[in-house]
């Protein structure tokens, strides 16, 4: 299976059309069919938007990865969230992950404090 085939079948999966895709992404259909029929290959931009839009990783649309983000989250919002921030720089995803590791370690104290 190759980039295509996962665009397509993810697109599938959710039921829209070429055109849906499409047009949340900025594409027209003509693209989207290009990149399904293995024609073209798309941009890193444009991958990275596939991703976020069929709710998976440009990992699992390069690759074939069996480690989907929906397979490992089922909060949409925190799938939204962590997407966002892969794209940020290093120097803030840096300060985000500190962030998340604090709020872990303060809720695990307070579990065990209570």
């Amino acid at each position: 299976m190759d980039i295509g085939d996962r665009i397509k079948e993810l697109r599938n999966a959710k039921n829209i059309t070429q055109s849906g895709r499409a047009e949340k992404i900025g594409l027209t259909y003509i693209q989207i069919g290009r990149y399904e029929k293995g024609k073209s290959t798309p941009s890193a931009d444009v991958l990275q938007k596939l991703a976020v839009a069929l709710d998976t990783t440009t990992d699992f649309l390069m690759n074939g990865g069996t480690e989907q983000v929906n397979a490992q989250l089922a909060d949409k919002d925190l799938i939204r969230h962590f997407k966002e921030i892969e794209l940020l720089p290093e120097k803030d995803k840096s300060i985000v992950k500190e962030l998340i590791d604090a709020f872990i370690t303060k809720k695990k104290i307070q579990e065990l404090a209570g």
